[in-house]
């Protein structure tokens, strides 16, 4: 053979070598791993008893990664001093459960993974795997079941936790605000039934947390709440429901100040309809003042004229479960400067009002130099109603379908507290075809009144709501087209409003019913029958 050819030989022999060699590990086409890994063993072996060590080993037949943790590791009890637990950003054949805790005598401890481990390549998880062991001579093999339901919108949130709180010698009701739970469970991301395991016989509280800090406590003003009404004996054969809910706030005065000229702030927590706001320093005679809400946020705007040479005032706040003095430092600041704002802008449906809403507190309005005309140039006589805490004038007046309204606003139409007028302004709004809305009539069956009828959107925001109180049909007319949900809700109090519950009341929320989503099309007019279960 010779010399050249050899060489040629030798060269194809190295590329298809070199080819393998690069391809070997990436096979093409084969089936893609889908197990999850298999545990080996586990030191101390699971459901062991007389557990005294502090460290535990579990063994996989491949390398497996763990993420998520600190939402998807829940420890049944709870322990004050969190565990270790290992590796965390990266990969190893075993997992190590270092434990810090004093743990306590005869007592069954749960290590509920649900779905942080996973297999290093694929991302397969070992779906919640639960390692569970016993200071005692036995473990607690009793179960609490339910499922978790929202008081007020059709799913619950996820990753709620579900606790019993043992009912002893030490139990009271503020044990939910202090102390950790028994035992707990978590309904991770996409389960609303809960299975609390590994419970040993006795009297109970059972409750839900919408957790948002992870404390397994009770936050009132970031936390939802669900409880049992009565205590429960396990064992049971019963399915709990629990209804999640957000509680009204306690309500609260924070500390008030100054935010520009003779405006000062008062934020408050909870309902500040019963909120009081008293000057206590000596004001002289022609002191004035008025209080308005803000847009925005939870405060109520104290103004006050006329301007006072004064280092600071004092005020008492007030409330039926409140008394509280702030001392407000004052300082020379520059006055808010007259804004007016309209609501709604373009269209407008035949029984909205026009809303004119001032920043700074409105004290006159001249109804002689405002003037609203058709689109035929036809002046339109109009009413108003005046919101004190809104600051907002409403202008009621009737509409006719497909028709243009102008509304001018000659200066001085409007006064505000620091005597600042307005500029001319002009406005534009229109109605539209009574064939661009549709119609629904809904009867109800079976039904104690009085309720409240809600159509909302997906997100479950109220778009339109009747309070109804006796068993005559009830009408929704000129509804923009659209995809509606039902909710109604059972108004046990009559206040014309839902009621949450309160856990340190015993009250449950007010019972809410949802019903199939209604198409409401142009031009069309629908007819549903809304048949109530009994509770």
């Amino acid at each position: 053979m010779n010399k050249t050819l050899s060489n040629f030989i030798l060269i194809v022999f190295l590329s298809a070598l070199f080819i393998n060699c690069a391809n070997r590990g990436r096979p093409e086409g084969g089936p893609k791993d889908e197990d999850p890994p298999v545990i080996i063993k586990s030191i101390p072996e699971n459901y062991s008893t007389n557990f005294s060590g502090d460290e535990i080993k579990v063994y996989f037949d491949e390398y497996v990664k763990i993420k998520d943790l600190q939402k998807q590791l829940i420890i049944s009890p709870p322990m004050k001093t969190q565990p270790d637990v290992t590796p965390l950003g990266g990969a190893s054949k075993y997992i190590t459960i270092k434990i810090y805790d004093t743990l306590q005598p005869n007592t069954t401890y749960a290590f509920n993974f649900g779905n942080s481990i996973t297999d290093n390549n694929e991302g397969n998880p070992y779906p919640y795997y639960r390692y569970v062991f016993s200071t005692g001579d036995y473990i607690d093999s009793l179960k609490v079941k339910g499922n978790i339901v929202d008081a007020l919108k059709t799913q619950p949130e996820t990753f709620i936790s579900v606790a019993l709180f043992e009912v002893d010698s030490t139990f009271n009701d503020s044990i939910v605000y202090k102390e950790t739970p028994r035992y707990i469970t978590n309904t991770l991301d996409s389960l609303t039934t809960f299975s609390i395991e590994n419970i040993k016989a006795g009297k109970y509280m059972l409750m839900a947390l919408k957790d948002n800090n992870g404390d397994n406590k009770f936050q009132q003003k970031t936390d939802q709440i669900a409880f049992y009404k009565d205590f429960i004996e396990v064992p049971t054969d019963s399915l709990f429901t629990l209804k999640l809910f957000s509680e009204v706030l306690d309500f609260n005065a924070t500390r008030p100040r100054l935010i520009s000229g003779e405006k000062i702030a008062f934020g408050y927590e909870g309902d500040y309809k019963d909120m009081v706001i008293d000057i206590l320093s000596e004001t002289p005679p022609e002191f004035e003042y008025r209080i308005t809400k803000d847009k925005t946020t939870d405060s109520l705007n104290y103004w006050y004229k006329p301007r006072l040479e004064i280092d600071s005032l004092l005020f008492k706040v007030t409330h039926p479960t409140l008394e509280k003095d702030f001392t407000v430092r004052i300082s020379e600041q520059k006055r808010d400067s007259l804004r007016i704002d309209v609501s709604p802008s373009g269209n407008i449906r035949y029984d909205e009002p026009v809303k004119i809403i001032g920043n700074t507190p409105f004290v006159n309005i001249d109804t002689s130099k405002i003037t609203l005309m058709d689109k035929d140039s036809t002046q339109i006589d109009f009413t108003t109603e005046f919101d004190t805490i809104t600051n907002t004038y409403a202008f009621n007046f009737k509409k006719k379908e497909d028709d243009a309204y102008k509304m001018q606003i000659l200066p001085e139409a409007f006064i505000d507290f620091f005597d600042n007028t307005n500029d001319t302004l002009n406005y534009s709004f229109s109605t539209k075809k009574a064939s661009d809305y549709g119609d629904v009539r809904f009867t109800c069956v079976n039904v104690e009144y009085p309720i409240i009828i809600q159509l909302t959107d997906k997100k479950g925001d109220v778009q339109f709501e009747q309070f109804v109180e006796d068993s005559e049909p009830v009408d929704f007319f000129n509804l923009n087209p659209s995809t509606y949900y039902i909710r109604v809700i059972h108004d046990t109090n009559g206040n014309g409003k839902y009621d949450p519950g309160s856990y340190l009341k015993k009250r449950q929320p007010e019972r809410v019913s949802h019903f199939k989503e209604i198409e409401i099309r142009a031009g069309w007019s629908e007819f549903e029958r809304l048949q109530f279960t009994s509770k």
